[in-house]
């Protein structure tokens, strides 16, 4: 039986915020004549309201989660190539029980909250949807707790999850990137942070496997699995070529870039961060990354606040608590000529729907020519030397400065 008051779960699950939502802070306090060029300036222009079916609007209403959708990115028209328009989708939910309930009892009840949102996104004619890092549970990293938690993992070709990603897949002639913890059975069982993709025929893709692993704040992931060994791979799907960076892997820029340099045209980044930590860099880094690279990038994290039963510190300083923080979601798309649409909200489930064309990426690339200015045997030959272990960093001193002892 769980011991954590239900009760008390959903009152304190989602936390109590100021401002539920940026976007529509502006909206309300900017006056209508000065907004557009807030927008311009801020976000790149105004992302155009998609005309949404007002039967999936109610859905949404009854299910209980946002529904926003937008048409991104200010593509020409070509004389030689046809529009590519993609129609993508980002999913950011809550747990649903407390996370001391029977463990499959969690695992179906997000599962029961999820294909009611896929079969949403489905109606509305998505081709590529993204679920939040780790989706099959609450993210319990903080823990280092093993059981029950370590029964979560599986394997991404025929456990639990792919069978009902799959069957959804299949059902709405769609993409899914599934974030999971999986169970490697070819290498003695260990435990790797693994993204998913499902083809649009109910088929297996291929995974890729979480490159950086955080070692801040009470995220404590190397507690269950290691840095990934799987590269930086771009899966050519029906729709397009995407790529998964998974979570803390957004804050290192040439993670995103090989992923560029792969040929992604789409790069997902399933996350799970907390508002004291990392929302003021949560806003920048994608869209940054979309700029850089010349491709598209969704940002999708998980919402609301984990309570779990036993307290927990992180060799840090603070007082032992149960929770992380606050998942702040805010769930965005930005595309690589600088635009991007307005968040979903901080303290809501919600689904995203954006419409692409994905003729901008070379558009973007022609233009700004990164590809061509970059330089990357420059920097190869820099980063290879830096990976010595005898590196010298390049540094003139100024002669006339006192000598100074070393540290």
């Amino acid at each position: 039986k769980a011991t954590v008051s239900v009760l008390y779960w959903r009152e304190e699950q989602m936390s109590t915020l100021a401002v539920s939502n940026v976007d529509d802070v502006l909206r309300e306090h900017i006056p209508k004549d000065k907004l557009a060029e807030v927008r311009q300036v801020l976000f790149g222009g105004e992302a155009p309201e998609l005309a949404l079916s007002q039967d999936v609007m109610e859905e949404a209403r009854l299910g209980g989660f946002e529904l926003k959708g937008y048409k991104l990115g200010n593509t020409a028209i070509e004389q030689r190539r046809a529009p590519r328009v993609v129609r993508v989708a980002a999913v950011q939910n809550s747990i649903v029980l407390p996370t001391d309930a029977p463990i499959e009892a969690q695992y179906q009840a997000i599962c029961d909250k999820l294909e009611r949102i896929i079969n949403a996104a489905g109606r509305l004619g998505t081709n590529i949807l993204c679920l939040q890092e780790a989706w099959t549970g609450p993210f319990f990293f903080a823990t280092r707790e093993k059981s029950p938690w370590c029964e979560l993992a599986e394997c991404p070709e025929t456990g639990p999850s792919f069978l009902l990603m799959s069957r959804l897949a299949k059902k709405w002639n769609m993409v899914i990137v599934s974030s999971i913890l999986e169970r490697d059975l070819q290498h003695c069982g260990c435990i790797w942070n693994t993204a998913v993709v499902v083809g649009n025929q109910g088929n297996y893709i291929g995974k890729h496997r979480k490159n950086h692993i955080p070692r801040v704040g009470d995220f404590n992931e190397a507690t269950y699995y290691t840095e990934g060994d799987t590269g930086h791979p771009v899966f050519e799907t029906a729709f397009g070529k995407i790529a998964v960076n998974i979570c803390y892997g957004r804050h290192h820029p040439l993670n995103w870039h090989m992923f560029g340099a792969n040929g992604a045209e789409i790069v997902f980044n399933p996350s799970a961060t907390v508002g004291a930590l990392s929302e003021p860099m949560w806003a920048i880094e994608a869209r940054n990354a979309a700029i850089a690279n010349s491709y598209y990038t969704v940002g999708i994290n998980r919402v609301g606040t984990e309570i779990f039963p036993n307290a927990f510190t992180s060799g840090d300083g603070k007082p032992a608590h149960r929770d992380f923080g606050h998942f702040y979601g805010s769930s965005y798309v930005a595309a690589p000529d600088a635009s991007r649409t307005p968040s979903l909200s901080r303290d809501k489930d919600g689904l995203l729907i954006v419409d692409l064309d994905l003729n901008l990426c070379r558009q973007v690339k022609d233009k700004w020519m990164f590809s061509i200015t970059g330089r990357p045997h420059l920097y190869a030959k820099a980063l290879t030397r830096y990976a010595r272990h005898d590196f010298v960093p390049q540094v003139i001193r100024d002669p006339s400065l006192p000598v100074a002892a070393k540290l």
